[in-house]
Formats: structure tokens, C-alpha cells, sequence
């Protein structure tokens, strides 16, 4: 009985010990709820969120069901990934206060202000990824013992790399690239033993780089590319052989490639190129089995290419143009099985081209331009059936075009002008499908061409010239796209086809220095993009076609040398385009028309005619004039009284017109308000109170680092428009903002004015229903990425060419681009002087700057390219600038190249267009290959916006078509 009573009592105090654990613990528990639950808001409030992707981030809802949280099974928050979610504002420190955190992903948003003080206080953070914002000032000091991943690149962050950044014992991941970091490479970052992926690309980092790298034998990719490193490349770096991805490009390195890097036998990406390099390739490099893909182009390397290279049996990219190379093209080459891309371009080699390249490779880019190369052109190179860039100009090769390659029906792009090479075009090579640029120009090539059938439906740069062709012309070289067409000095005769204008891309037309006969015929005039007709040096007779005189676009228009007669069409040169005529050593006479073209031109390009008039730069004598009756001082007077009263009329309703646009002040009780309208429908819609009005927050559409922008409406007519506000009125040039509002394009946001008082500025826009390009873009079909691509061009085309002067479009990005209700693109323009040009900070932060600007500051219409070049890149693959893995490549534009050469499809396309990428794989892949020469490093070698349009128009109007444009042979 006793026993049973002691054994009662125990068991009561055991629940009563349980009941107080429980209620200690679930306390505990309450508390530190709480606390996760301060420390999320206290996050939540220093943020703006447009997209309202933290909507569900309030008290009412357990904070583990909140979007972007993830928690563990006993409700502790251990992960906040809010990556792409258009989130800006300053980052609160609170969240690194969490006390279970492990992963933090804000990357890709608008987040700016310096980091935190405490960003590296918590203990059980593992992965940290801030990359892709605006973020500015020094990195922090401190280290996390437990982090495995530290992502701060493509920031604004400045100052050196912290000592302590050697703390993170554990750190497997580290980017810094993207910044404006200076300084040295510092030493402590060899104690990252542990560390795999080092990257420091894209800095202002000065120094050697440091020999103790050596010491870090678990890296896998290395990356510093894109600084000012100098020195010599560590022998050191040969230790790493568990290295797979050397980077370096872009830098001063000097003296030799060390043969140790020939003990990284785990290599497969080796990059050195534009560095200063000497000496030749040490013969360890060619022990690197592992090898895909080796650039060591653009240095000052020299000795031959080794036979050794046969050990390099996985190598599919080999670049070494632009180098001092000798000797002969090694036969090995032609023995790797998966060799792709082969480029030698300008060095020094000579010899022959071996006999059997192609036979056993799988080459799709062959380019050994520019060298001395001797013999005849391989029968081989098209043996694998996807070779289609063939470049191989500027040589001394000799004997007739391989008739294997007419039936070569993959290749695109074919350059073997400045060659020696002789005979016939045979009746297949003028067949070839898909060939958009043909250049066999400044050879020994005879025979005739209009005997044959031409079907080359892809084509638009055709180059036969410098050769010995004879015959007549053919009536049509089978495509409705050719754009450039140079015929120019061979030995044809016989009349100009009349079907030539039926030519509607025709730009270019050069058919000088031939034996050519007959008129010029008036059907010419009906190719209304024809920039450029050179018809000199022939035996062409009769008049000047009066149509000429309409032609829209022609700039350049040369006659001389020929025995063309009559009077000059009085209207020829009327067109302000036209601005370089030569009609020297004809027989035209009577007077020189009087318009822009003929005035202060010079006297050689009118010499050898009989010709009267002009000023006196032209050298003719005055006209002859014959005496007139008295009444034509009554004409004279009667016209000149007309043309008054015209002018009265015109100026009352221009004024009228002109009064709503003039600058007005207002005062209210905010104070006194300048306006200036560019539009008389928008001035008499928006008043003050309109814009004062819609600067609430309900009405935020963003916020950036010049300002925020609000969505307004007029009281009057309920007209939208988007006001901007500026936080720095001082910036605002007004003369040249009024130069924008004077702009109208479809594919242009308009800029409707210009409101400002003592203290604050506001823009005003007009308002487009619609979406950014960068919250769309992922659900987009390839037919309307397309067609926003062609808007895009469109745009910058205006700009350029049609604006005098032409107008930037500055900073490019697909924030900058609305697409409306009819998937039409609407590009909206930075201001001048707002474009941060002024500032490294600011210009750097965008990942879509050209990369001269980012040593220059200075924006041009190249740089507006390399700009509209990523966006393509972007439509095409979905990937921007700014996403933080690129396969092993140091950006997205290099990325790009090598998928681009690769050629597949597969490998870069965007998954969400993939489906009919069979149907469309010509017009991808030639966009690409558009948009690598937008992104071409050298700014002179980018195409124009007119030639840009115009391509992308004429290649994507069909999906069997592609591409055309006059590209250089740098990739």
C-alpha cells in the first residue's frame, strides 16, 4: 500500500516537472516566433516592392506559408530567396539577424545603398547571394565560418577586397566580379583552401597576379579576366590540377605562357586572349588531352603551331588569330575528330591549307584569313556537312574554287577575295541555299555568269569584283534580298538589266570600270533604298533618268567616264540625301541644276561636259542669258506679293499652334512651376495639379536611382502619363530635352514635358499600356520576340539616322523597353546628361554598358549597339547580362561566341521557343550571329542601325531566310 502511494506521488510530480518543461519550452518557442517575425517586417519595411510579390508578408499568415520563406519542420525560417523580384530600396540588416538563416538569394533586383555593417554577423549562414543590384561602397569586413557561397558581382561595390575576406574558412564560391573593385589581389585569399570557384572579372584590379594562388589546390574555375593585371602569369598556377577553367583574358600580362601549366591535366577551358604575351606555346600545353576549347589570340605569340597539337584529340574551338605565328598550318590539325572551330586569322603562316582538313574533323568555322597561305583551297573542308563560315581572304591561293564545296548547302558565309584563284564559277556554286555573303572579289575568276542559273534565295552581299568575268549580266541572282551588289571592275558588257530594279533591299550597286553599253535604265529609280549607285568608267549612252531625281535615300551617284548626253534632270539633287555626284567626262551640256546636291561642288566631278553655271568652286562659265520683255518685273512682283501673303497665313496658325507649347509659369501654393509642353493636345490636357497630384504612393511604378516614377491622369480628359520625378533639378538640361520632345516614332516613348521649380523637377512621359520587355520577355514565341526585335531596331535606326543630329539612346536595357497591347515595342529614352556618364559608379552598374564606355564614359551610337546586340542575345537564349552563370565563360557576350560557334542550337536557345526552333533554326542562329557583331569588342567593327534594320528586316521576313549584313571575320 505504502509502496503504491510513493510510487502515485512520483508519477504526479513527474507531470507536474513535464507540464513546467513544456510551458518553459513552448515560451521559448512563442518568443523566438516573435522575434523571426520583428526581424522579416523590419526587412519587409525598408523595401519597395512594385510587382507586390510580399503581399502575403503580414501577421495575419504564419511567416513560413510567406512568399520566398522556407522553413524547417520546427517552423525556423532557413531560407529567403527573393531572386528577380524587381525589389528595391536599401537592404535592412535585420535578416541577417535571423537566428537559423542559411540561405539568402536577393539577387537580380534594384537594391542599392551600402551593405550593412553587420551582412556577415550570422553563424549559420551557408549561401549568400546579393549579385545583380546596385549596391555601392566597400565590402564589409567580418567572415562567416559556416559560408559556402558569396555572390556579390555585378554591383557598384568599390575600395579594395578586405584582408578578412581570407576568414571564410569554408567558402567553396566567391564572385566579386562586375564591380569597381581596386587594389591588389590580396594574399589572404589563398587561406580559401577550400575554395573551387575564384572570381574577380571585370574590375579596376591592378597588381600581379598573386603566385600563392598555386597553394589552393581544390579550385576548379578561375576568373580575372576583364582588369589591369600585369606581370607575368604564376608558374604557380600549374600546382591546380584540379583546375578545369583558366581565365585571364582582357589584362596587361606579359612574357611567356609557363610550360607548368601543362600539369593541369583536368583542364578544358584555357583563356588567354588580348593579353601581351610573347614567345611561343610551350610544347606542355599540347599534353592537355582534357582540352575543349583553347583562345590564345589576340597577343604578340610567335614559333609554329606544333604537330603535337594531334595529342589534343577533344578540342573542338581553337583560336589563335591575331598572334605572330609562322610556318605552316600543322597536318595534325586536320587528324582531331572534334574539332569545330578553327581560326588562324592574321598571322604569318604560309604553306599550304592540308590536303585532308575537313576530312576527319567536324568543322562548322574555318577562318585562316590574312596570312600567306599558298597552294590550292582543300577539297575536304565541307566533309562534315555543317561547315557554313568559310573565310579564308587575303592570301595567295591559287587554282580553281573546290567543286566540292558547290554542293556545300550548309555554308552561310564565304570570303576569298585577295586570292590568286582562277577559272569558272561552276553551275552549282551559284545554287548555294543558304548563302547570305558571297565575296570572291580581287581574283583571277573568269568566264561568263549570265549562262547560268542563279538561285541563291539567301543572298544579300554579292562581291565578284577585280576579276575577269565578260558576258552580260544576268537579269536576277535568284534572291529578293540582295543589298550590296558589286560587279565593279571585270571586263561585262551589254546593257544593265531592267529587272535590276525590281531589287527592292538594294543598297549598294557598283558596276563600274566594265564595258557596259545602252541607257541607264529608268527602272533603277524604283530601288528606293539604294544608297549608293557607281556606274563610272562604262560606255553608257543617252540621258540621266528624270526618276533619279525621286529617289529617297541616294547618297552617292557616280556617272563619270561614260557618254551619257543631254541636260541634268533640274530636280536631280533636290533630295537632301544626295550628296556626292560625279558626272565628270560626259557629254552633257545647258546649265547645273541649282539644288543642295550641285551647290560648292567641286569642279572635277563636273570637268569634261559643257556645262554652264554654278558658283564659282564649280569653274564653268555663267550661263548665257537672253533679254527679256519688262513684264516679267509684273510676274516678279505679282509672285513675290503671293509668296507674302503664304508666308502671313503660315505664321498666324504656326503661332497659334505654337502658343500651348511655349514655356508657362504657374504659381500655387507650393510655389512657382515652369512648364514646357512639346505637344499642344498634351498642354492643354495636363495641368499642375495633374503632376502634383500623382505623386502618391499608390501611383509608384518605380524607383530608381535618379528618381521614382509615378502614373498620372488628367483631370480634364483623363489622359495617362507617367511622371518621373528627379532628385536633382540642377541636371536637367532643358535645351536638349526640348530637343527630345520634338521626337515621334512608334516605336518610341514619347516625351510629352518638362515641369520644374527652385527645388524639384518632374518629366513627363507618355503613359504606354503595357509591360517592361524584362516581365515578359520569358513568355514570349519567337514570332514576337521577333517582331520586338525589328521595333527595337526600328527605333534606333530613327535615332541615328534620321535625327539631325542624331539622338542616343543611351542606357539599353529591357527595363527601358515597354511592350504594349500589339507586341510593339516602345523604347524609352535617357534623358542627356542623365545617363551618368559623368560618374564610374553609376555607368558600371549597368551590366548592358559597351565596354569602351566603361573606360571612357563616353556614349555613342557603337556603344547604343553593343546595347540593342544584348538585348538580341537576351531574345534569343533568355538569359541577360546580369545572370551569374555562363557555362565557364567569363560573360554573357563570350558565352554567346563559343555557343554561337558550337552551333548548338540546343545548348543556348531559350527553352520557352525551343519547340520550333527547326522551323526557325536559320533565322536564330543568324540573329545570333547579328547580335555577336552588335557585340563586337572593337566598336568599328559593329554594324550601324540602318544596316542593322535593314537586315534584320529583309532576313526574319521569312523563316528559310537569313541574315546578310556585311560582317567581319572577327568571329
Amino acid at each position: 500500500m505504502l509502496s503504491s502511494m510513493a510510487a502515485a506521488k512520483g508519477l504526479q510530480a513527474c507531470s507536474m516537472l513535464f507540464m513546467f518543461w513544456f510551458l518553459v519550452l513552448n515560451s521559448r518557442m512563442l518568443h523566438a516566433d516573435n522575434q523571426e517575425l520583428e526581424l522579416l517586417l523590419s526587412f519587409k519595411s525598408s523595401l519597395n516592392d512594385p510587382l507586390k510579390y510580399l503581399s502575403n508578408w503580414n501577421p495575419s499568415a504564419t511567416f513560413c506559408k510567406w512568399q520566398g520563406i522556407t522553413c524547417t519542420n520546427s517552423s525556423r525560417i532557413t531560407v529567403i530567396e527573393l531572386s528577380g523580384k524587381n525589389i528595391s530600396g536599401k537592404i535592412s540588416s535585420s535578416i541577417f539577424q535571423l537566428p537559423y538563416i542559411q540561405t539568402i538569394d536577393l539577387s537580380s533586383n534594384q537594391l542599392s545603398g551600402k551593405l550593412p555593417d553587420d551582412i556577415f554577423s550570422s553563424s549559420s549562414l551557408r549561401f549568400l547571394n546579393l549579385s545583380n543590384n546596385n549596391f555601392t561602397g566597400p565590402i564589409p569586413n567580418g567572415s562567416i565560418f559556416l559560408l559556402e557561397t558569396l555572390d556579390l558581382s555585378n554591383n557598384m561595390l568599390s575600395g579594395k577586397i578586405p584582408q578578412e575576406i581570407g576568414s571564410f574558412s569554408n567558402l567553396k564560391f566567391l564572385d566579386l566580379g562586375g564591380n569597381v573593385l581596386v587594389g591588389k589581389i590580396p594574399l589572404s585569399v589563398t587561406n580559401l583552401t577550400s575554395l573551387q570557384v575564384l572570381t574577380l572579372a571585370s574590375n579596376q584590379l591592378v597588381g600581379q597576379i598573386p603566385s600563392e594562388l598555386g597553394q589552393m589546390r581544390s579550385l576548379k574555375w578561375i576568373y580575372l579576366g576583364y582588369n589591369n593585371l600585369s606581370g607575368e602569369i604564376p608558374i604557380e598556377l600549374g600546382q591546380l590540377t584540379s583546375l578545369n577553367h583558366l581565365d585571364l583574358v582582357y589584362n596587361n600580362l606579359t612574357g611567356q605562357i609557363p610550360s607548368s601549366l601543362g600539369n593541369l591535366s583536368n583542364l578544358q577551358y584555357l583563356f588567354l586572349y588580348q593579353n601581351k604575351l610573347a614567345g611561343p606555346i610551350p610544347k606542355s600545353i599540347f599534353g592537355l588531352t582534357k582540352l575543349i576549347s583553347l583562345d590564345l589570340s589576340d597577343n604578340s605569340l610567335s614559333g609554329e603551331i606544333p604537330e603535337l597539337i594531334i595529342k589534343l584529340k577533344n578540342l573542338e574551338i581553337l583560336h589563335l588569330f591575331s598572334n605572330n605565328f609562322t610556318g605552316k598550318i600543322p597536318v595534325a590539325l586536320s587528324s582531331l575528330p572534334r574539332l569545330q572551330i578553327l581560326q588562324l586569322w592574321s598571322n604569318k603562316l604560309s604553306g599550304e591549307i592540308p590536303k585532308d582538313l575537313g576530312k576527319r574533323n567536324n568543322l562548322t568555322v574555318l577562318d585562316l584569313s590574312s596570312n600567306s597561305l599558298t597552294g590550292r583551297i582543300p577539297e575536304g573542308l565541307c566533309s562534315s556537312g555543317n561547315l557554313f563560315k568559310l573565310i579564308l581572304f587575303s592570301n595567295s591561293l591559287e587554282d580553281e574554287i573546290p567543286k566540292s564545296l558547290s554542293t556545300c548547302n550548309s555554308l552561310r558565309r564565304v570570303r576569298l577575295q585577295d586570292n590568286s584563284l582562277s577559272g569558272e564559277l561552276s553551275s552549282e556554286f551559284t545554287k548555294l541555299p543558304l548563302v547570305y555573303f558571297l565575296d570572291i572579289s580581287s581574283n583571277n575568276l573568269s568566264g561568263r555568269i549570265d549562262s547560268r542559273k542563279w538561285e541563291m534565295p539567301s543572298l544579300q552581299m554579292l562581291s565578284l569584283a577585280r576579276n575577269s568575268f565578260f558576258g552580260g549580266l544576268p537579269d536576277s541572282f535568284g534572291s529578293e534580298n540582295l543589298e550590296n551588289l558589286d560587279l565593279s571592275q571585270n571586263l561585262f558588257s551589254g546593257a544593265i538589266p531592267r529587272k535590276f530594279g525590281s531589287l527592292s533591299e538594294l543598297m549598294q550597286l557598283r558596276l563600274s570600270k566594265n564595258k557596259i553599253s545602252g541607257e541607264i535604265p529608268d527602272e533603277l529609280s524604283s530601288c528606293e533604298k539604294l544608297v549608293s549607285l557607281d556606274l563610272s568608267h562604262n560606255k553608257l549612252s543617252g540621258q540621266i533618268p528624270a526618276s533619279f531625281s525621286e529617289m529617297p535615300v541616294l547618297g552617292l551617284l557616280d556617272l563619270s567616264h561614260n557618254e551619257l548626253s543631254g541636260k541634268i534632270p533640274a530636280n536631280l539633287g533636290r533630295v537632301e540625301s544626295l550628296v556626292q555626284v560625279n558626272i565628270s567626262h560626259n557629254h552633257f551640256h545647258g546649265s547645273l541644276p541649282s539644288t543642295g546636291a550641285f551647290l560648292a561642288i567641286n569642279a572635277s566631278a563636273i570637268a569634261g561636259n559643257d556645262l554652264c553655271g554654278g558658283d564659282k568652286t564649280s569653274g564653268l562659265p555663267p550661263c548665257r542669258r537672253v533679254k527679256s520683255p519688262m513684264w516679267w518685273f509684273y510676274v516678279a512682283c505679282s509672285l513675290g506679293a503671293l509668296v507674302l501673303l503664304a508666308l502671313l497665313a503660315f505664321g498666324f496658325v504656326f503661332i497659334r499652334g505654337q502658343r500651348n507649347l511655349e514655356l508657362k509659369r504657374v504659381e500655387n501654393e507650393d510655389g512657382t512651376w515652369e512648364l514646357q509642353f512639346f505637344n499642344s493636345k498634351v498642354s492643354k490636357s495636363i495641368a499642375i495639379d495633374d503632376i502634383l497630384l500623382s505623386m502618391k504612393e499608390e501611383n509608384l511604378i518605380s524607383r530608381g536611382k535618379k528618381g521614382a516614377s509615378y502614373k498620372g491622369k488628367s483631370i480634364t480628359n483623363d489622359m495617362e502619363f507617367i511622371v518621373k520625378k528627379m532628385n536633382d533639378v540642377n541636371s536637367i538640361p532643358l535645351s536638349e530635352i526640348s530637343e527630345l520632345g520634338k521626337l515621334q516614332h512608334p516605336n518610341i516613348v514619347n516625351l510629352f514635358g518638362l515641369c520644374q521649380s527652385n527645388k524639384v523637377a518632374y518629366v513627363i512621359y507618355e503613359y504606354i499600356e503595357g509591360k517592361s520587355l524584362s516581365e515578359v520577355l520569358l513568355n514570349l514565341s519567337w514570332e514576337r520576340r521577333r517582331k520586338i526585335a525589328i521595333g527595337i531596331a526600328k527605333a534606333l535606326r530613327f535615332l541615328h539616322c534620321y535625327c539631325s543630329p542624331s539622338v542616343l539612346a543611351g542606357y539599353m536595357s529591357p527595363e527601358k523597353i515597354i511592350i504594349d497591347g500589339k507586341d510593339e515595342p516602345r523604347l524609352i529614352l535617357s534623358l542627356p546628361s542623365l545617363v551618368c556618364i559623368e560618374t564610374t559608379k553609376c555607368f558600371i552598374s549597368s551590366a548592358y554598358v559597351a565596354p569602351e564606355t566603361r573606360e571612357t564614359k563616353d556614349i555613342t551610337e557603337k556603344s547604343d549597339m553593343y546595347g540593342f546586340g544584348l538585348i538580341l542575345i537576351e531574345l534569343l537564349t533568355g538569359k541577360g547580362p546580369a545572370d551569374a552563370e555562363f557555362g565557364g565563360h567569363e560573360s554573357i557576350v563570350e558565352w554567346a561566341r563559343y555557343c554561337y560557334s558550337d552551333c548548338h542550337l540546343d545548348m543556348w536557345i531559350d527553352p520557352m521557343i525551343s519547340g520550333n526552333a527547326s522551323i526557325n533554326q536559320n533565322e536564330l542562329i543568324e540573329t545570333m550571329n547579328l547580335a555577336l557583331q552588335c557585340t563586337a569588342t572593337e566598336p568599328t567593327a559593329r554594324p550601324c542601325a540602318n544596316e542593322v534594320s535593314k537586315t534584320l528586316e529583309s532576313a526574319l521576313r521569312k523563316s528559310s531566310r537569313v541574315l546578310g549584313l556585311k560582317f567581319s571575320s572577327l568571329f
